[in-house]
């Protein structure tokens, strides 16, 4: 299926490994060129090699706002502009409410909020000007199903997921669709993190087993799709069935 994307440009944040490095190589594989953003110039370069086409890598801070400024600024200078943005941040620690202390959430909310927003502002006037914009933001599940042992990510993406609603019913008239899609537990080293035993884990899924990043990633690159231009405002859940809330 053609996604009819070939020779657009994208914006990928967190793309050195994982969900952000799969939805990368997605876009890549429908001839969208695509600049990769990570922290670490050499897991950028690794993880370029295994993209297709000619893709640009960034290194940027997300906590720092300065940084995510020079990011944007030198990819719209080696890009052009910026048609679709994935933005996508990894996940701060785990906790419950009485082991969460206050002075951690100011971070979370930078990396998993308004690092995000701060990118949306910067690129989406553009896109409605130019009539045509992708913006999705890579969630969690936990957004719909709050886990009780990831109080900061609960609290930071649902807001996004608020910020996200609002601003896609703002800019649907202008030819941009904003969404996110909310994973569940995919074969990534963020789930290694946060379980000892993922055979187990496996195990007690519906489905018997853990999410491949690259079937996420083909999900994020069909909501970039022309074939997906009605499909805004919406948080689209890929967890195998796991979630008890629909």
């Amino acid at each position: 299926m053609d996604l009819g994307i070939k020779g657009r440009t994208a914006l990928v944040t967190g793309a050195s490994s994982g969900l952000g490095l799969a939805s990368a190589r997605a876009l890549a594989a429908e001839g969208v060129r695509v600049a990769l953003v990570s922290r670490s110039a050499e897991r950028l370069t690794a993880a370029a090699s295994t993209v297709d086409g000619d893709p640009v890598t960034l290194t940027a801070d997300l906590s720092d706002d300065a940084s995510v400024d020079a990011m944007l600024a030198e990819a719209i200078e080696l890009l052009g502009f910026v048609d679709i943005l994935v933005a996508n941040a990894g996940g701060p620690p785990p906790g419950t409410f009485e082991s969460t202390e206050l002075d951690l959430y100011p971070m979370a909310l930078q990396l998993n909020l308004l690092a995000h927003v701060r990118m949306c502002k910067a690129l989406i006037p553009p896109m409605r000007e130019r009539g045509w914009g992708r913006v999705v933001a890579i969630t969690s599940a936990t957004v719909r199903e709050p886990s009780a042992t990831l109080m900061l990510s609960n609290t930071a993406r649902a807001g996004l997921t608020g910020f996200l609603k609002t601003t896609a019913t703002e800019v649907a008239r202008d030819g941009v669709t904003v969404n996110s899609v909310q994973p569940g537990l995919h074969a990534t080293g963020r789930l290694k993190e946060i379980y000892q035993d993922l055979d187990a884990v496996a195990a007690a899924h519906p489905m018997g087993r853990i999410g491949d990043p690259a079937d996420f990633g083909r999900v994020v690159a069909f909501l970039c799709s022309e074939t997906a231009n009605y499909i805004s405002g919406t948080g689209l859940p890929v967890e195998g069935g796991s979630l008890s809330a629909s």
